[in-house]
């Protein structure tokens, strides 16, 4: 998270918990992406906790290094493909799921520019009034911001899963108070928004309870 190591432990712990009981929830292997989004939120809150731990005294040590590249993957990379393709998933409604069939190409195209410019670019961060700061060479254009969010965010505004719209409500709020109140931290501030709605997954296995194993003949 964007204030302090502890809050970064402590939203991991509960994001992953959450996550954890998610997938012991799921029916079948199609639910499995959507469960797993608060545990991997969770992964994430760990390496920026890390990096709160390691970035005063070693920035350009390997491991903070690492770990930089490590959370800006995550931040820009894997969300803009990996969330579509979860929300997709589960969408029965054949309308929507080609709608969001396009915001996943759109959100893999993103990713795949994001990953050139993590691969060839440098990154950086460091802590600035109590905020992470990450730093890359690749400049977020209106437009680049705009595809980011159409893979990111819209499917899930999309769906007709009472919980997983409230997911994209919650995450794309974030980006728009983070967008104009903590531009210069945006990477850190609204990935704690998104980790934070992940776990209004929870909603949707709690209103599907998971199959019952078929009876012995």
């Amino acid at each position: 998270m964007c204030f302090s190591p502890t809050a970064s432990f402590v939203t991991a712990a509960v994001t992953g918990t959450a996550g954890l009981f998610a997938l012991s929830r799921t029916r079948n292997w199609h639910e499995w992406p959507i469960a797993a989004m608060p545990l991997i939120f969770a992964v994430q809150q760990c390496i920026e906790g890390a990096l709160w731990l390691t970035l005063p005294d070693a920035a350009d040590q390997p491991l903070a290094v690492g770990l930089v590249g490590m959370f800006l993957f995550f931040a820009q990379v894997f969300w803009p493909t990996y969330a579509p393709l979860a929300v997709l998933l589960i969408e029965p409604h054949k309308g929507r799921r080609r709608t969001m069939l396009a915001c996943l190409a759109v959100g893999a195209v993103t990713s795949a520019y994001l990953l050139w410019g993590l691969v060839s670019h440098g990154q950086s961060a460091a802590i600035v009034n109590d905020h992470i700061v990450y730093g890359t060479e690749v400049k977020f254009s209106v437009i680049l911001g705009l595809a980011y969010l159409v893979g990111a965010c819209v499917p899930a505004l999309l769906s007709t899963h009472r919980a997983v719209l409230a997911v994209g409500v919650v995450v794309m709020v974030g980006a728009t108070v983070t967008f104009f109140a903590y531009w210069e931290w945006f990477a850190s501030v609204w990935c704690f928004f998104a980790a934070a709605a992940s776990a209004l997954v929870l909603l949707y296995f709690e209103r599907t309870p998971p199959k019952r194993p078929a009876a012995a003949a």
